[in-house]
């Protein structure tokens, strides 16, 4: 099947390219004027870095990142730049990011804070990194305080999802970067959930269409969300805005930091989604049906539904310096109905505790 080409209408238009074997496309996106490209990849692909195409004739400078959250801290940034800057790397030269969604995070950060912003061209290599970090240019690092609160938005040149770089994928990994599809499902497009319903094997199949099929879904859903709202200043007609695509991320977020990261991103994003579909029933937002279809379709796919991995307090004090926070007021996305996101502020604490109590196994 050709390739399909998702245009990204934001400030400074880009295409995100879904097929197998399209790493041909890559040059176009480098640009033949360019002399220096930094490749900024996750651990294991340095052999990916050499059959990348298009690069034989350009000085390539090969720059390994940590493994996960540990590529997404200030001394890796550092080390980043100082290798830049001792190999004379110019405003018209570009950063391509080849990993997951750390990878992706950082790579971008580096490329938006190296002079300013140089041109990057993100080359996913997980479901995490297609459908979630890789498109809407935001970047970011973490601190002690909590994930990604460091960071700028930047608009890649354009995004490379190749889905034959998933053929080695460990299927743990498939099965994490599910989450950020389902997520889509909930907040725009429910057709994903039928898909899923329908062959869950097939959506963890990176042969199959159907996870061809889940992945352009997704990744069509973040391009008009933020097409609409890059900076995350919110939407019309009480939509959230860019901020519906942090569905389930607060407690995710929070749960991820109090396990130093052990439990993968889309494992938290599986249980916050349940997390925060619970606080809605219990607010009167959302219909008991649609609640209890996250955890039914979540678990078809092998993500956790079910999570007493630490106490409600700390969680609950990471939360309340999420991105989405306004002072002291703690702000949730959830669900009014299937497809419909909006913003729950200042919700009551004892509904929280509750809805967490849910998740006892």
């Amino acid at each position: 099947m050709a390739e399909t080409t998702i245009r990204v209408a934001a400030a400074a238009p880009y295409d995100v390219v879904v097929g197998r074997d399209v790493l041909g496309t890559l040059p176009d996106l480098v640009g033949a004027e360019v002399r220096r490209v930094a490749v900024v990849h996750a651990p294991g692909m340095e052999t990916w870095v050499d059959r990348l195409p298009g690069l034989g004739d350009r000085e390539v400078l090969a720059l390994a990142l940590p493994d996960g959250e540990a590529a997404k801290t200030a001394d890796v940034a550092v080390r980043v730049w100082e290798a830049l800057g001792e190999a004379g790397f110019t405003r018209s030269d570009v950063v391509v990011t080849l990993g997951g969604g750390a990878t992706t995070d950082m790579g971008g950060f580096i490329a938006a804070t190296w002079l300013r912003g140089v041109r990057v061209v993100h080359v996913p290599t997980t479901v995490l990194g297609m459908v979630d970090a890789a498109v809407g240019g935001k970047t970011g690092m973490n601190t002690g305080a909590g994930k990604n609160l460091v960071g700028a938005f930047h608009e890649p040149a354009g995004v490379l999802c190749d889905l034959a770089l998933l053929d080695t994928l460990p299927r743990a990994e498939l099965v994490s970067g599910m989450a950020e599809v389902v997520k889509c499902g909930f907040i725009a497009d429910p057709t994903i959930l039928d898909l899923v319903e329908a062959d869950p094997e097939a959506a963890l199949d990176p042969a199959s269409p159907v996870l061809r099929e889940l992945v352009e879904r997704a990744v069509r859903v973040k391009a008009v969300v933020v097409s609409a709202d890059l900076r995350e200043t919110g939407g019309s007609d009480g939509h959230p805005g860019r901020e519906a695509l942090n569905y389930g991320h607060t407690l995710a977020h929070a749960i991820e930091r109090a396990t130093g990261y052990t439990v993968r991103h889309g494992e938290a994003v599986a249980l916050g989604m349940v997390f925060v579909a619970e606080v809605a029933r219990r607010a009167g937002r959302l219909d008991e049906a649609t609640a209890a279809r996250h955890a039914s379709t979540l678990a078809l796919v092998g993500l956790p539904t079910r999570w007493r991995g630490a106490p409600f307090e700390e969680l609950l004090a990471t939360m309340r310096v999420d991105k989405k926070s306004r002072g002291d007021l703690l702000r949730l996305v959830v669900l009014d109905a299937l497809a419909a996101p909006a913003i729950l502020a200042g919700p009551d604490e004892q509904l929280l505790r509750e809805a967490y109590d849910a998740l006892a196994p």
